[in-house]
């Protein structure tokens, strides 16, 4: 957990809950599965999550609740964005709904801070949140709410679900997974809930249509050794969707590659690639194949930091508008 982070959507992480397992091609090169594997795997809260491999740690399938660090929102007196669980996903299958309900306990009863949740398995998250209505329900986060340390500006009796203060959102990498992840996100649209896609890593082209009841879209590159470019295309293609649709849009990142100049093309950069936009993005061909105009853009491997947020000249750093 950190008050402070480099994400640029974002003020904070909170980690009240670590461990996962590998869901979907955007988890490949999972930067919290290579943390809990490495820098952090001798940490309490992350030893014993992950295995050795040949291409590195990957999560064994536990998820551990790290109790000390539950009430660590109602520490902090300035209003913060939280992404909440960075190094897991609150709704993966080995976390316990009791666990869930002590999370949503801090969320609910701290209205000064807004929580970003973020999920591979939103029809999890639906099948969750349609108890909001039922009086047990309430009464449960009622009562493990009245049960930590009490916030100044915590109002027990006040909780609302939908909560406004809770950002609802999912992961989509391309077409596949867009299309598996609408319709729980449209239901938690409908009941109320602001929702929110993260379009990251952008793997593959996306037909937005359907998804207009979105509140918020971030879409970005991947970063990392092993990181695949991703098409410009696939960000142009999401920014145009959100514009026409009148939904904030927030470029947070190249990654590791960024669209090349005509300098470096001309000069032979033996880092570029061939992204295809014809295909799925991510899709590249061979340094020997040469510079050949195939209906493809050339990307250029500079690093996260040069590559920059500029899309086509831009930064956009779109947020939903949301009451105070």
């Amino acid at each position: 957990m950190a008050d402070g982070t480099n994400i640029e959507w974002t003020d904070a992480t909170w980690n009240p809950i670590t461990g996962c397992r590998v869901k979907s091609p955007g988890c490949k090169f999972c930067y919290a599965m290579k943390l809990a594997g490495t820098r952090l795997k001798h940490h309490p809260s992350r030893e014993g999550l992950t295995v050795d491999t040949k291409n590195g740690p990957v999560w064994n399938g536990e998820a551990r609740f790290n109790e000390a660090w539950l009430t660590q929102p109602l520490k902090w007196a300035k209003p913060r964005m939280i992404f909440v669980c960075a190094h897991a996903d609150l709704f993966y299958e080995a976390v316990l709904d009791e666990w869930i309900d002590r999370v949503f306990a801090v969320m609910a009863s701290s209205p000064r801070h807004i929580f970003q949740v973020l999920t591979k398995r939103p029809e999890r998250m639906r099948d969750y949140l349609t108890r909001v209505e039922e009086e047990p329900f309430r009464e449960t986060v009622k009562r493990f709410a009245k049960a930590m340390p009490a916030a100044p500006w915590a109002d027990f009796d006040a909780m609302t679900f939908p909560s406004p203060n809770i950002w609802l959102g999912t992961s989509v990498e391309d077409q596949e997974r867009a299309d598996e992840r609408r319709e729980p996100m449209r239901e938690l649209a409908e009941a109320g809930w602001l929702t929110w896609v993260s379009y990251e890593p952008a793997l593959g082209q996306v037909d937005w249509h359907g998804w207009e009841f979105l509140r918020w879209m971030v879409s970005g590159g991947e970063s990392g050794e092993h990181a695949r470019p991703s098409s410009p295309s696939c960000h142009r293609q999401a920014r145009d969707f959100c514009a026409a649709s009148a939904i904030p849009y927030l470029f947070k990142q190249w990654g590791a590659f960024r669209p090349a100049t005509e300098a470096e093309l001309v000069g032979g950069n033996r880092h570029a690639k061939l992204v295809d936009e014809r295909k799925e993005c991510g899709y590249y061909c061979d340094d020997d194949v040469g510079h050949v105009d195939h209906g493809g853009e050339w990307m250029v491997r500079v690093g996260k930091k040069k590559a920059g947020r500029a899309l086509d000249g831009v930064i956009h750093d779109g947020f939903p508008q949301v009451a105070a």
